[in-house]
C-alpha cells in the first residue's frame, strides 16, 4: 500500500465549484478498486489550495483509476478550476501513530 498526495490551487472564485464536484464524487473515488482511504484538506492560511491523500493496494490500482472513465469525468471538471499547476507524490508510510 502506499499514499497519493495531491496538492491542488485553484482560483478563489471557483473553491466552491470544486468542493461541489468532490463532494458529488468522493464516494465513487473512495469505492474505486484499490482504494482503501480518501481524506481532503484544506490549507488554513491559503483557502483555496487543498490536498487529497488517497492510499493505494498498489501503482497498478491508481493507474487504473487515472485511466478511468471516472477520472477522466473528475478532471474534466477541476482542470479548468486551478489557477496552478497541481503537483503529486506517490510516497510509502513508514510510520503512523494513533
Amino acid at each position: 500500500m502506499f499514499v497519493r498526495i495531491v496538492k491542488m490551487s485553484f482560483n478563489p472564485l471557483k473553491v466552491d465549484e470544486f468542493l461541489a464536484n468532490f463532494e458529488a464524487k468522493k464516494r465513487l473515488i473512495r469505492e474505486f478498486e484499490g482504494c482503501e482511504f480518501l481524506e481532503l484538506y484544506r490549507d488554513k492560511h491559503h483557502t483555496n489550495v487543498f490536498f487529497t491523500y488517497s492510499y493505494w493496494d498498489s501503482e497498478e490500482y491508481l493507474e487504473n483509476y487515472r485511466q478511468s472513465d471516472l477520472f477522466k469525468s473528475v478532471w474534466a471538471k477541476t482542470k479548468p478550476l486551478f489557477n496552478d499547476k497541481p503537483e503529486a507524490w506517490s510516497v510509502d508510510k513508514l510510520v503512523s501513530l494513533e
